[in-house]
């Protein structure tokens, strides 16, 4: 399972569409609806049913709560670590860096 799958899973659910749901997330239709199928079957099922409209399907309804926790976590995750960097850097006098040096490629 990988982080964009779950967020086009998410986007999905809010939009009921394909189409929209792959503008939403910044990438084409048909993307979103190999990394939907790709999600589908890591699970062992069907998230929507897709006729005559977009709804989630059991399986989805009892995966969608799990993925939006995933999700909000790697987002207070990613926040937690900008600030956690600004004030290490700010402790330092140093600017933040937008990548982390590695000890044998160091940055100058």
């Amino acid at each position: 399972m990988q982080m964009h799958q779950i967020r086009y899973f998410l986007a999905l659910c809010e939009e009921c569409n394909f189409t929209r749901a792959a503008k939403r997330s910044g990438v084409s239709q048909p993307s979103l609806t190999n990394a939907i199928g790709a999600l589908e079957r890591e699970l062992g099922g069907a998230l929507f049913h897709r006729k005559p409209f977009i709804a989630l399907t059991a399986l989805g309804h009892a995966m969608q709560p799990y993925l939006r926790r995933i999700a909000e976590t790697a987002d207070h995750a990613r926040e937690t670590a900008k600030a956690f960097v600004l004030v290490a850097s700010m402790d330092s006098g140093l600017m933040p860096h937008s990548e982390p040096s590695h000890p044998e490629y160091p940055s100058s």
